[in-house]
């Protein structure tokens, strides 16, 4: 039975480029397990594959959604589990890549067992919210389920008043009910192969800063102008990806360019640093160390020999 090959990492650890040689090298079709990627316009911030890229192997779940669309890990499972079933009946290997660590992990494990979503108690906490300020609901998760308060960033109302709202439907913590599905969970429904992309911490911040950096030079401030005028950044869930909050900022006035590039590469770091946490306890991931001059080709021969074994 044919695997299906997971490459994960954390934010410019360099999966694009490895999975890209690794699919050319197995014969296989990239599904992305990205936030972020699916939405149409939102190229640079999200660190979208090149359009050379994309047609060098097939590529799937990119530029799928308006930004204003809603996407979640459920529906993400939900696709990525028929593009898989599509690739292997095409002959191809199915290779799952990306950083999202939820999206990841109900696809493989299925989702945990919680409370249907309640409007209006959603209505009722965001109302609480716009009325006490920003801050405020992260504030009370941090007090009631300080897991999932350092797990969630502080602007992530959506994930926020999810955790909430489980919390007052089940008296539960969501982060508890996550525990007991990663050791009880319901099994794969096909065979998975993890593997993980890491670098030493140093080398991993200083690509996080060089990338920032990049991103401003390529054309990040016009992009999110552009979203902005056109009102999709702010419609939907898009407007939480990185990048488009520092680049807005700048456009606002409120500092410089170089402001702007700093705050991206700090809000980023954090971000791998969670997704690093996130993973660590998994121990179903082979992991590949990249030195600083590991080049993606000599990764991705590391990833077939590694998918051959399997």
């Amino acid at each position: 039975m044919v695997k299906t090959l997971i490459i994960l990492g954390p934010t410019a650890v360099g999966k694009t480029a490895v999975s890209i040689l690794a699919a050319e090298k197995l014969g296989g079709e990239i599904v992305s397990a990205d936030a972020f990627q699916v939405y149409r316009g939102m190229d640079i911030a999200t660190a979208k594959p090149s359009p050379e890229e994309l047609t060098r192997v097939p590529h799937h779940l990119v530029d799928i959604l308006d930004p204003g669309e809603e996407y979640s890990a459920a529906r993400f499972r939900e696709l990525a589990l028929g593009l898989i079933e599509e690739i292997k009946g095409r002959g191809a290997v199915p290779i799952v890549s990306g950083g999202a660590g939820m999206y990841i992990r109900v696809l493989v494990d299925g989702i945990f067992p919680s409370p249907p979503a309640d409007r209006e108690l959603r209505e009722r906490l965001r109302a609480e919210e716009a009325e006490r300020g920003p801050g405020y609901l992260h504030g009370r998760l941090a007090r009631r389920d300080p897991v999932s308060a350092e797990r969630i960033h502080p602007r992530n109302l959506k994930r926020i008043i999810r955790a909430l709202e489980v919390l007052e439907l089940t008296g539960t913590a969501i982060s508890s009910l996550q525990r007991e599905w990663g050791e009880a969970g319901d099994g794969a429904e096909l065979p998975f192969l993890l593997i993980g992309l890491n670098r030493e911490r140093a080398n991993l911040y200083a690509r996080i800063d060089r990338r920032a950096k990049a991103m401003f030079e390529g054309g990040l401030l016009e992009e999110t102008r552009g979203l902005l005028e056109t009102g999709r950044l702010e419609a939907g869930p898009a407007r939480l990806a990185l990048g488009y909050r520092e680049a807005t900022g700048c456009l606002r006035g409120e500092y410089g360019e170089e402001e702007a590039v700093r705050r991206l590469a700090a809000a980023t770091r954090r971000f791998a640093r969670r997704q690093l946490t996130w993973w660590r306890k998994e121990p179903r991931i082979e992991w590949i160390d990249l030195a600083p001059g590991t080049l993606p080709g000599e990764a991705a021969e590391k990833i077939v020999g590694l998918y051959a074994r399997a």
